[in-house]
């Protein structure tokens, strides 16, 4: 394997969107987000990191994108997530929202989830963000489509600072596979001071 990892900002950001949106689409599709997603979703998703600050990580194997993990100020998001940091003390004009991390399986346990808030954090810095920020999917542990395999990532998180916030829960509405419509599930923030 020949990977390398770039961070992408302005133009380059941009044109990474298809790539970017198809790895979403294929990874959310698994456990624990499940997510039947369509390119013209993504594409409008994806337009919110037409922000001049925000950032896009890729793992590249050669000139194929095999991973891409997004960043951007959380004020860019305030319309999403203001009302789940509503009695938080902190502002969110000091938040930096690191926000998806997809990689396609064959290239997990490289070291690039390290990667790739490593390049997001030192990002946030550079824009003067006080803290980071992340959210993930909420599925109960009895869920039917929970692999008997599944690993949480909380262990990882925690190891590079990040704790979950309590309280702090998002809320979205997308259609999981296998059903007809959206339904709504909670997103826990993690935070961490950088």
């Amino acid at each position: 394997m020949s990977l390398s990892t770039r961070v992408l900002t302005g133009d380059a950001l941009t044109a990474a969107f298809d790539d970017v949106a198809r790895l979403r689409i294929a990874v959310f599709r698994d456990w624990p987000y499940l997510y039947d997603g369509d390119l013209d979703y993504e594409r409008e998703y994806l337009a919110a990191y037409k922000s001049p600050d925000a950032v896009v990580v890729v793992v590249m194997d050669g000139d194929r994108i095999v991973g891409a993990s997004t960043g951007a100020p959380m004020l860019d998001h305030a319309s999403d997530f203001a009302a789940a940091f509503a009695d938080r003390p902190e502002p969110l004009a000091h938040i930096f929202y690191c926000a998806e991390s997809v990689l396609l399986p064959d290239y997990r346990g490289h070291g690039l989830g390290h990667a790739f808030f490593d390049a997001r954090e030192a990002h946030a810095r550079a824009l003067g963000a006080i803290y980071t920020a992340f959210c993930s999917v909420k599925r109960p542990d009895d869920h039917p489509a929970r692999p008997a395999d599944y690993q949480p990532l909380d262990g990882f998180w925690r190891k590079r600072g990040y704790a979950p916030l309590p309280g702090v829960i998002a809320r979205f509405a997308w259609k999981d596979v296998g059903q007809t419509d959206e339904t709504e599930k909670p997103l826990q923030f993690w935070m961490r001071t950088l």
